[in-house]
């Protein structure tokens, strides 16, 4: 896969791979889903799905912000299926409703902060 892409000029931005009842999963993150996506179908692999992402910033000095996103995601009714952090330090997430997450996401950006452990 690394190599099929860097034949075709794609980087990836983040993601992960991991095996699940004997088949290898992988999620990556592209700057262009659609070109990643003919690069590896060009070269034989299976792409089964190219989606949406949330990239939110979580405040490193504050503990807990990671659970916290996760309530209020869940509060809005919104299932979070993809999890990693990209090569920015960002929190990429796949949810099962992008625009309820892009809200919640984009609440949680104007929140202030409450400032990290004393």
């Amino acid at each position: 896969m690394g190599e099929a892409l860097g034949r075709a000029g794609i980087s990836i931005e983040g993601g992960g791979a991991f095996v699940l009842s004997n088949n290898g999963v992988a999620h990556f993150l592209f700057a262009d889903g659609s070109a990643a996506r003919a690069a590896l179908e060009h070269e034989g692999l299976r792409v089964v799905a190219v989606r949406d992402v949330v990239l939110q910033q979580l405040r490193q000095d504050e503990p807990g912000q990671l659970g916290k996103l996760c309530r209020e995601m869940a509060n809005a009714g919104v299932n979070i299926e993809v999890l990693y952090s990209d090569h920015s330090n960002q929190l990429v997430l796949v949810a099962d409703d992008i625009v309820k997450a892009r809200e919640v996401s984009q609440k949680w950006s104007q929140r202030p902060a409450t400032g990290g452990p004393k």
